[in-house]
């Protein structure tokens, strides 16, 4: 007999969880951004939305043309995820650290929203306490910042201008656009002023959880999908979940990964990926949030079939809401390098990359328009 009670609670406990209704961490969030998370959701069962960052502002060898993107050119469809980068803003500048003016990129993201895609935001913001870019990984920068901190005020006035940004973002009809925020990403490693070797984790949890409370109790921002998002330095739920700031502050569990070591099917890299995409999908199972791939990509594609062969084969058997890669960024004069994430017309992935578009479980802006993602 108790043998029986104790299987019927386990099994309960786990219907609970399976039928759970994903909630957003903002109980104030608007409508359209309720419909969105929701909907992330139920996308899962078919597939994932494919992302570029900075898609509609350049691409290898143009700049601001309109209609035009790389992705587009290759498959006749936009990307269904579009990527942008508030860095700069949190200075009163007028282009962002990647030289997109900020007036363009309110247009592209309005864009974007009226086609039923979907809007991504990251920051890479300035360091407060040194005025240095975001890879000033100075010690003491996150303290610094906190209520009390010497430099709490200026990150507040940083603050403050991305919040007139994100308020500003409005649809058709005067709606906020929903956006899913991603500050302070790549955390566990150790490049930016927020990194693992620059704060300890109870300093980043407090800095994660005032920088959301301040958008929505002070700024009164209800459009925010919040993003947790790491880089690959963690092999276990425990060390994902190391500086992780609660449920009641995160809404997508995510990482950042790059192949960088071979020109053909890294076997280390895939397995790695795996491995990540394993474990954010348990967690996201058991706290009920999105599981998701904040930015992935090979820099100039020199395997042609990464797409079919590396990316795909590796997405297949887990639950992601949506995929991210990185910016076309082409030709970079103030280094000589050259960087792009998607294939653009005439390069030896495009191909490849039109069989991955016509996977069943990619989603691209045709089909996200018709899956209505904010009703």
């Amino acid at each position: 007999m108790k043998l029986k009670y104790t299987l019927l609670i386990m099994v309960l406990a786990i219907w609970s969880v399976l039928n759970a209704q994903p909630r957003l961490s903002d109980p104030g969030a608007t409508k359209e951004t309720v419909a969105l998370f929701s909907n992330l959701f139920k996308i899962r069962q078919k597939g994932y939305l494919l992302g570029h960052q900075d898609a509609l502002a350049y691409g290898v060898n143009w700049k601001y043309q309109k209609g035009k993107s790389d992705i587009k050119d290759v498959v006749g469809d936009y990307p269904s995820l579009y990527g942008w980068e508030l860095g700069h803003l949190e200075i009163g500048a007028d282009l962002n650290l990647d030289s997109v003016p900020f007036d363009k990129m309110k247009s592209f993201i309005k864009k974007g929203y009226s086609r039923g895609g979907v809007i991504t935001l990251s920051w890479h913001g300035n360091n407060p306490l040194t005025g240095k870019s975001a890879w000033d990984a100075a010690p003491g920068s996150v303290a610094s910042i906190l209520p009390g901190g010497t430099k709490h005020e200026v990150f507040l006035q940083q603050l403050d201008r991305v919040a007139v940004f994100l308020s500003d973002l409005k649809g058709k009809k005067g709606e906020s656009i929903p956006i899913l925020f991603r500050p302070f990403h790549e955390l566990t490693g150790h490049w930016f002023w927020w990194g693992a070797k620059t704060c300890t984790a109870e300093e980043y949890i407090r800095l994660f959880r005032f920088t959301v409370n301040y958008l929505r109790q002070d700024k009164q921002l209800h459009n925010l999908i919040i993003v947790y998002n790491t880089g690959t330095e963690f092999g276990t739920k425990t060390e994902f979940l190391e500086r992780y700031p609660g449920d009641e502050f995160v809404d997508v569990l995510s990482f950042d990964t790059y192949q960088h070591s071979s020109q053909a099917v890294d076997t280390a890299f895939v397995t790695k990926l795996k491995h990540s995409l394993s474990v954010i999908d348990d967690v996201a199972r058991e706290r009920n949030k999105l599981a998701a791939v904040g930015e992935i990509g090979f820099n100039k594609i020199p395997y042609s079939d990464w797409f079919t062969q590396v990316l795909q084969p590796a997405l297949r058997d887990h639950k992601m809401a949506y995929v991210l890669l990185w910016r076309n960024a082409g030709y970079k004069h103030q280094d000589g390098t050259t960087e792009f994430y998607a294939p653009y017309k005439g390069h030896a992935s495009a191909n490849n990359f039109l069989r991955y578009y016509n996977a069943p479980e990619t989603i691209f802006q045709k089909e996200a328009r018709t899956l209505k993602l904010y009703k």
